[in-house]
């Protein structure tokens, strides 16, 4: 059996619970943090770290413990570590990179009377008929990354697309989304594989269909791979690409400068002109010396989150759970992304915007600004929630 890995910041680790006893407040995060997409879970760890480290070992004011483990990419994997740590007396979990990790998790955490605030994924089992009243998603539902990329789509004036997703949960929220918001034709959909390392076969396919552009969610090493072979398939010069959120600063580095010009739409950049956004980018650069990704700040807003709902109930969630329930939906933090609060059914409510990966004054690709996409935007699911209380 492979022990936890404890990464707790501080040295003081207890609270004194209202019932006059000590208790640590231990949160689990269970993420991947290894294989192509590892860097995606670990950067949310560091982030939350972050912000542990930031508040003195604490969060809201109440020491705090992270408990991590490294799901592998395996959901079978992700819901062992749940299940020991529930057996430990762990009530807050968090985590999960991909949405098939929290489906398979979620439901075991939550039947506890635990919480689930997830860090990334936002599958839309949970956004509508099945929303429980303790998961919370703190980025998005998995349609909101890509009925906004139809809506630039359309505001770039794509009349053809073809759609590139890996066949996974959050893939096929992401191109039904998509389809729902797009005005234009749809050549075709195409669904790879996980890992894939080539797209020679894809790119053929869509040569053939001559789209005016592309709608590509491919995060992690498969989005670089596709964004180098494309670039060599001069496919490029005669198709726009709008990409989502996965287009991070790895994937931009890792790809040369084969996704200049890329379009996303996103919550998120290192340049939002907000406060909490500049000081948790010159704090995230300070201590890891590298700037974050959306993942990173995502998860920096959860540990926020969090911590807001800690020091409601100071630190005894097992005692109050109606409470750290009430005090996660009213969202009493700064978002690093600017305007955010929950909808019915614990899922954002967030402006997205557009923007195009370009060089910046130094030469070197980054992401710039172009338009507001959508204000406000929620999720198409909501209105089939009927939180049970």
């Amino acid at each position: 059996m492979k022990a936890l890995q404890k990464v707790g910041i501080g040295l003081a680790l207890t609270v004194i619970s209202a019932c006059g006893y000590t208790k640590p407040v231990d949160i689990g995060f269970i993420g991947t943090m290894s294989t192509s997409f590892g860097y995606m879970g670990a950067g949310q760890r560091d982030a939350i770290n972050l912000a542990i480290k930031e508040d003195g070992g604490k969060l809201g004011g109440i020491p705090v413990k992270l408990i991590a483990e490294d799901d592998g990419f395996k959901p079978g994997a992700a819901k062992q570590s749940a299940e020991r740590m529930l057996q430990q007396g762990v009530h807050i979990f968090t985590g999960a990179t991909f949405s098939n990790v929290v489906i398979a998790v979620a439901p075991a955490v939550t039947a506890k009377g635990a919480f689930y605030v997830s860090s990334l994924a936002g599958p839309s089992e949970y956004a509508g008929k099945n929303c429980n009243k303790n998961f919370f998603s703190v980025a998005f539902e998995s349609n909101s990354h890509s009925d906004t990329a139809a809506m630039a789509a359309n505001k770039l004036g794509l009349k053809k697309m073809v759609l590139l997703a890996p066949a996974y949960q959050a893939g096929r929220d992401s191109l039904a989304a998509f389809k729902g918001a797009y005005k234009g034709e749809i050549l075709a959909e195409i669904y790879t594989k996980f890992d894939q390392s080539d797209f020679s076969v894809e790119l053929a396919r869509i040569r053939s269909l001559h789209p005016d552009g592309i709608f590509l969610f491919e995060p992690g090493g498969p989005g670089i791979n596709f964004a180098k072979q494309f670039e060599i398939s001069g496919l490029k010069k005669s198709i726009t690409v709008v990409n989502t959120i996965g287009l991070d600063d790895r994937l931009i580095a890792g790809s040369g400068n084969a996704t200049q010009g890329y379009y996303l739409t996103t919550q998120w950049t290192p340049m939002l002109d907000n406060q909490a956004n500049k000081k948790f980018v010159a704090s995230y650069e300070k201590e890891y010396n590298r700037r974050p990704t959306y993942w990173d700040a995502v998860a920096y807003d959860t540990a926020r989150l969090i911590g807001s709902a800690l020091k409601a109930v100071n630190g005894d969630v097992e005692g109050k759970p109606d409470q750290f329930r009430k005090a996660l939906e009213k969202a009493d933090f700064k978002s690093v992304r600017g305007n955010f609060k929950f909808n019915n059914n614990h899922y954002p409510i967030s402006d997205w915007y557009l923007a195009k990966i370009v060089p910046n004054s130094k030469g070197k690709l980054d992401y710039k600004y172009i338009s507001s996409i959508a204000t406000n935007h929620t999720d198409p699911f909501a209105p089939s929630c009927k939180m049970k209380e």
